[in-house]
Order: C-alpha cells, then structure tokens, then sequence
C-alpha cells in the first residue's frame, strides 16, 4: 500500500508528487495517459503569470502571487529554463484604459511587486513593434516564461529520482475505501491502494470527485488555440504582450517562448467534448488578426505549426483545493485553470500542508535531492563544451534533427532518464527532435530506428504517441544473400 496516490501527472500532480518526495513514506503517481503532461500541460500559453488579474482575495490570487515566487528556484533546481521577461497589457482606447486601472488596483491588492503603468509611448520605447494605437500599457516585470511540459517532465522526473512510482495508462474507474486505505481501480481491473488520494486530474477532476462522492463539482473545457513561428522571430518582441482580458480569458496574446520561437494565441472558446483539440480555420484567423493588433508587422507566414489545449474551467472560476466532503483521506483540485502553471508551485505545497492536517506523517527524509539535471542541450553548448560531450560519448557528435540540432545522444537519454519517453512524441517534447520547420521530414526516419533499438523493440511497434498511432507500415524490402527482396 502507498501512503499517497497522486490521480494525474501534469504540471500540478507532477510538481506534488515531488513536493510530497521530499518526506518519508511512498508515493505513487497514477496517470490515465502513455507519458506526462499529457493534457492541458501539453499545450497552453507556457506563462508564468504576475498575478494581477485575479480576484483579490480569491484562491486564485493567493497561489498565483506566491508560486510565481517559487517559480525561478523551482526551474533552477529542476534545470529548467525560465525567464523573468514581464508581460505587459496593452490598452487602445479610454475603456481599455479604465480596465488597465482595475488591474493596476487589482494587483496592488494581489501584491503583485513593480507594476507600473506607461502611456503609450513609454510602452513602445520598450518594445518598438507594438502597434501606434496604443495608448497605454501595465508593465509587470515579474511576469515570465517556461515550457510547461518541460517543467512537467523534470518534477516528474525529480520525483521518481527520489522514490515516486508512477503507472501511466491508468485510467482510474473505480475507488473502494477498505480498511485503512483507498482502492483505485483502473479500467483494465488492475489495483492500486493508498492511504491518501489527492485528485489531479484537471478535465476530468469532476469525475474522479464522484468515485469518492463529491458530485457538486462540474468541469467545463475550454479550448484555446495557438500559432507557434519559426525561431528566426523570436525577437519580435521581448515581453509577453497581452490585450485587456475578458470573461473568457486573458486575450490573445504575442510572446517569446523559453526556446525563442514566437507564440501568438489562445482563442478562447467553451467545448463539450473534454478531447477535442482539433483547430479551425476561423479560430486561427481570430489569432491572426488580434495578434496583429497588438504587433502588427507579427509574420504568420512564419508559422511551422498550430495547435489547441483544453482548459479545465469551473463556474466559480476560481481554485478549489480541499479535503473531500465525503471520502476520508481525499484532496480534491478542481478547476485548476489559467493560472493553474504559474500557480504549480505553491498548490503543491498547499496540498501536502492540507495532507499534513488530514493526518499523513510529514518527516523530512536526509536523503531527498531536490536537483536534476537535463538532459544536455547540444545546440546551446559552445564549442569546447560540444567537444568535450562527445569525447565523453561519440554520440552527441550524431546530428539526428538538424532543425533544432539534436543529437543522438540527446535522444538516448530521453528513452531511458525518468520519466522515460516511450514514443516519437514523447523524445520530441524531451528534446525537440522534430520541433524545426520541417515538422520532423528528415529527421522522423532515424528517430524512430533509435527508439526502436533502444526500447528493443521491432520498427513496426514505435508509435508517435502511442495507442495505434504506428509510424511503420511494414518493411518493403529485406536483404537476403546479398539481394533484396520484397518482404511486406
């Protein structure tokens, strides 16, 4: 029996499942999919927010403030890149400028440090792209990027580092409460017991909630699409560039990203289907167009890709974190939207203080090791760091993506570092083999023989992201004595 079970491992069960490594005891992270940050983790802004937009005295607020503080130590010790660059929200009109008001009021309250308001020349000194109707602007420094899966591969990776398990395609469809602990059942009947459950699940956290009896919780989806350009306009603008928010959301905004491509996006519309991440046409014109309001000469003849997340919205739109009313030993997290990546941090630790209350032993163990290290990045490494790194294994001296300059070295190691990739998606978001302008058309081949021969597995078994989504066919030929030969 675990002491904990983690349902869910993205951004916010991952960063807990490490938060909860760092005591004595087991912890196990149950997720429904073949890899982690596999939901809304996968896809959405990659924004560390400042927190100004919030409801003062909301849960939101509290836990966005204070884990966009633990955010820079959280990156550093998980070696994850994360920049301070600051958002700015930009107005175009005196209705635009009465809400950049409320924000600035907002924020004070959130305590939110250094936020200033600039008309609109001030906003274009610093960012000389923006569009010449703007007339003023709330500059938030503390604001920044990540890469969301990024940051949720390492917490998981730190996390099994220091003892977690974690079981993925486990779907969960039952919970029995025996004895002294919960049995989780997946779909396919195999079994898992816990002392304590903490329910992670985001779009499907409702769910969960009814197999230990909280039913008044309804998740929503909302989805929100993007468009990511080439590195080459990555400069186009240094801060996160938003657009007064609405009901629906924070606006479409235009920002770099941690590995300076250029991100324009999300649409915000609310969806039935908790799977639907499809795009549409009309969606990305609607990018298009208010991306360009903001930074007007903004190249979407630069895009090398689309994509869409789903967000798990509540009614309430606000945070809930707390035990279940029902089941003894649950916490449950519900509704952990925008600003669920910047609020990570601090709703991990919320979650083991709440454990610690409901009854969990909390002793330090000496041996937790809050550092991981990357894998190595040979296209940022200098030349006496590269040489170095394939002396130490001829390997990294193999260009497999010439796009992103990775190596296959780079891809060994993300098939056998925890959490280990098991398919073509999954060494891509480890890695960013295939994440260049050509969307993978050379390097796709030799990717998927080095998954096949270090998984030891045949070529016909790599999947792009698991299920049936094979990537081989069959062979077309085989060589035999000397003379090839068709052998479908």
């Amino acid at each position: 029996m675990f002491d904990v079970a983690v349902i869910g491992a993205g951004v916010v069960g991952a960063l807990t499942a490490r938060e909860l490594s760092r005591y004595n005891g087991s912890v196990c992270m149950l997720e429904k999919a073949d890899d982690v940050a596999m939901g809304t983790s996968k896809a959405n802004s990659a924004i560390v927010h400042a927190g100004f937009d919030c409801l003062p005295g909301s849960l939101m607020a509290k836990m966005n403030v204070r884990g966009n503080r633990l955010m820079e130590k959280t990156a550093q010790e998980l070696s994850v890149p994360f920049e301070r660059n600051g958002s700015m929200v930009l107005a175009f009109d005196d209705e635009d400028q009465k809400t950049l008001e409320g924000l600035m009021e907002r924020g004070e309250k959130n305590g939110v440090p250094g936020m200033q308001l600039l008309t609109g020349d001030e906003a274009r000194a610093l960012e000389p792209a923006l569009s010449k109707e703007v007339v003023a602007a709330i500059l938030a420094p503390t604001g920044g990027i990540v890469c969301p899966y990024e940051l949720t591969i390492a917490a998981a990776g730190n996390a099994m580092d220091n003892g977690v398990s974690l079981k993925t395609g486990f779907t969960v469809a039952n919970a029995v409460y025996e004895e002294d602990g919960w049995t989780l059942v997946s779909e396919e009947g195999e079994s898992v017991r816990a002392r304590f459950v903490v329910n992670a699940a985001g779009l499907y956290a409702d769910r969960i909630a009814a197999l230990f009896g909280d039913t008044d919780y309804h998740v929503f989806p909302r989805i929100g699409e993007y468009m990511l350009l080439d590195r080459n306009q990555g400069g186009t603008v240094s801060h996160t560039i938003f657009q007064c928010p609405s009901k629906m959301g924070k606006g479409v905004l235009v920002t770099p990203t941690v590995d300076h491509n250029l991100l324009l996006g999300p649409t915000s519309e609310n969806r039935e289907n908790r799977e639907d991440t499809s795009t549409s046409a009309e969606g990305l014109a609607s990018v298009a167009r208010l991306a360009s309001r903001s930074v007007p000469g903004v190249n979407t003849r630069a895009v090398i890709t689309s994509f869409a997340g789903l967000r798990a919205c509540t009614a309430e739109h606000d945070f809930t974190i707390e035990p279940s009313a029902h089941a003894k030993g649950v916490v449950q997290l519900i509704g952990i939207e925008s600003p669920g990546l910047s609020s990570a941090p601090a709703i991990a630790q919320e979650v083991v203080r709440l454990l610690g209350e409901m009854g969990l032993e909390l002793k330090e163990k000496a041996e937790f090791n809050p550092y991981r290290t990357a894998i190595p990045r040979f296209r940022e490494l200098d030349n006496d760091a590269r040489r170095a790194l394939i002396a130490s294994d001829a390997r990294f001296g193999h260009i497999i993506c010439r796009c992103e300059t990775v190596t296959e070295g780079e891809i060994i190691q993300a098939l056998h570092k925890n959490p280990p990739a098991h398919d073509l998606d999954g060494v891509k978001r480890r890695t960013r083999t295939g994440m260049g302008r050509c969307n993978g058309g050379f390097c796709t081949p030799q990717a998927v023989e080095i998954i096949a021969r270090e998984l030891q597995i045949p070529v016909e078994s790599v999947t792009k992201c698991g299920g049936a989504s094979y990537m081989v066919e069959g062979k077309l030929k085989c060589e035999e004595g000397g003379n090839a030969k068709c052998a479908k």
